[in-house]
């Protein structure tokens, strides 16, 4: 019963845009077979007229449901407003059913193939986030071992030596917390992945946040973890409301920041920025590190860096994982993410979003 409901639904979905489309098309329709009225008295131009706009609105809306809608009112208009005598019905003229038949099988026709254009772009969204997520499962059990090791290590050292010195003690706790650290920082990505769902949007909940207050609280925590690393902040002086899920938002820039100190190496200062760019909005996390090595740029967002590939010891760990995280977590706002080595040293990220809440598909 559930199934029927929902295959019901869907052929027969109602939307306002959808019925806003519908609207449109029609009304040019009429308005452009009233221009041919005028100027021309011979009849038969406003089938052809009335079939385009059924295929258009069966192909730009979904389901069944305006695009049969749009037949029904085709037929009508065509018998009643554009057909000798003007302003009557008239069941019994020449062609009349074959106009009919014609306009619901355009509609039919069109609608089935719009439908099954978009459940093919359906699996495919679905698919690249099954790999995404394999991908995602992948980092986690190849790093999450090195700092549990690490903890353990460090915790026995402690335990099973009490003669040693209490600064060696207090280096192993600190390596203890650093790795407790990274280890809850890649929950809160795990976290952030569940809350994102199946098909890429499902538990995201936007509402309009201030662009200015997002980026102002990021770099306030990121100064209490790197109090020894410059952040600027620059946003536009016209308030800037971006439809997002303010805590996933909060954490892209925090990995991009962590990123931008861990993997940047020489990094002390970082950027971090916002403006509208057109109908979107453009943030920017910029840093004077070393840069991104250019053999790992092509596979910097599949969360395939693995720590074996960078320098032993140098700290460069979650690369891969991180921006992964980041990555899909855009994409699930409906925006992109790109990013460059700079002119004289150092890397920028940017993503964008759409500054306009869009009709939810």
């Amino acid at each position: 019963m559930h199934t029927r409901k929902s295959l019901l639904k869907s052929i027969f979905s109602f939307r306002r845009r959808d019925l806003l489309i519908c609207t449109a098309i029609l009304i040019c329709a009429w308005t452009a077979c009233m221009i041919l009225l005028h100027a021309d008295t011979s009849e038969g131009f406003a089938s052809p007229v009335f079939v385009l706009a059924v295929l258009l609105i069966s192909r730009l809306t979904d389901g069944y449901l305006f695009g049969l809608l749009a037949a029904v009112v085709g037929v009508v208009s065509v018998n009643y407003m554009f057909t000798y005598p003007f302003g009557a019905i008239d069941f019994t003229l020449s062609g009349y059913p074959l106009t009919f038949l014609t306009l619901l099988m355009v509609s039919i026709v069109t609608s089935a193939l719009t439908t099954q254009i978009k459940q093919q772009e359906k699996l495919h969204t679905d698919n690249e986030m099954e790999k995404m997520r394999a991908n995602l499962l992948r980092s986690v059990a190849h790093d999450i071992r090195t700092p549990l090791t690490s903890i353990v290590g460090s915790t026995s050292v402690i335990l099973e030596n009490p003669s040693i010195s209490s600064e060696e003690q207090g280096e192993l706790l600190r390596d203890v917390r650093e790795e407790a650290q990274w280890l809850i920082r890649v929950v809160e990505n795990l976290l952030s992945i569940t809350r994102i769902g199946e098909n890429g949007q499902a538990h995201i909940v936007k509402k309009n946040e201030a662009a200015e207050e997002i980026l102002g609280e990021t770099a306030r925590k990121f100064r209490k973890r790197f109090p020894n690393v410059h952040i600027t902040v620059e946003a536009p002086h016209e308030l800037l409301l971006v439809p997002m899920d303010a805590i996933l938002i909060t954490q892209v820039l925090a990995n991009l920041l962590e990123n931008a100190v861990r993997h940047g190496e020489t990094t002390t200062r970082v950027a971090l920025s916002v403006k509208r760019d057109g109908r979107m909005a453009k943030f920017s996390v910029q840093d004077n590190g070393q840069g991104i090595p250019r053999e790992q740029m092509p596979r910097l967002f599949d969360g395939t860096l693995k720590r074996s590939e960078t320098p032993a010891g140098d700290g460069k760990r979650d690369m891969g994982l991180g921006l992964m995280v980041c990555l899909t977590i855009v994409k699930a706002h409906k925006g992109f993410m790109e990013a460059r080595n700079i002119k004289g040293g150092g890397a920028e990220f940017v993503f964008c979003l759409p500054a306009t809440e869009e009709e939810e598909e």
